[in-house]
């Protein structure tokens, strides 16, 4: 059996190969910058480093937009991964948790599981979805599914069900209202809610300025 350490380290390994040739959005670098952000919230949270770093690396290694809507892909490819590792199976199933249960999803889901390390792992990838970053992320997956930037007539649904969520091809504005705005008040830690105030705020500068420009006002 490896070594926590090695393990880690081969797993980011694993992971820039995989996402190597993935939307750009949802790439190595998103799946370090969540990493890292994971890292910077454990240190007031009393969590097990070791799953929450692992969860972190390996939280998009096969996300379902991008492979036909299965949402059981990527927990496969991570269970294959942690082991041929030979990562112990209490480790291994607490990350696959976490990765069946971090995302969105959509306004109304529910969640079906929780731990203080999905916790800190979801508040980082949420917060990679804010801010400056979560600006440019937004457009370029819109880009990537050639979706309108905005239409006057196309408003927000805010009662989206998981499966409309899934399948909405709206303007990438109005998802800043479905999903992007939302986050701040869905944070779990204190860090995180903490680092979500300034991201969110930018958000809504952004928009504001959007409209202006839009209507053509001074």
């Amino acid at each position: 059996m490896a070594d926590q350490q090695t393990v880690v380290s081969s797993c980011i390994s694993f992971v820039r190969k995989e996402l190597l040739d993935g939307e750009k959005g949802h790439d190595w670098w998103h799946v370090e910058r969540v990493w890292r952000t994971s890292v910077l919230i454990s240190k007031t949270e009393p969590v097990n480093l070791y799953i929450v770093e692992l969860a972190a690396l390996l939280h998009d290694i096969a996300d379902s937009k991008f492979n036909g809507g299965d949402e059981e892909i990527g927990p496969m490819k991570a269970t294959e991964f942690l082991k041929s590792m030979l990562v112990e199976s209490s480790v291994s199933e607490h990350v696959v948790q976490i990765i069946r249960h971090i995302s969105f999803k959509g306004g109304n889901n529910l969640p079906g599981f929780s731990s203080p390390e999905l916790q800190v792992v979801q508040d980082a990838d949420r917060l990679d979805a804010m801010g400056a970053i979560g600006i440019a992320r937004a457009f370029h997956y819109g880009g990537y599914k050639n979706r309108l930037l905005f239409h006057p007539d196309i408003r927000p649904n805010l009662k989206m069900t998981k499966e409309e969520y899934q399948k909405s091809d709206a303007p990438t504005i109005n998802h800043f209202y479905e999903k992007l705005l939302l986050l701040k008040d869905r944070m779990n830690t204190p860090t995180g809610k903490a680092l979500a105030i300034r991201r969110h705020a930018f958000m809504e500068q952004f928009l504001d300025e959007f409209g202006r420009e839009w209507n053509g006002e001074k």
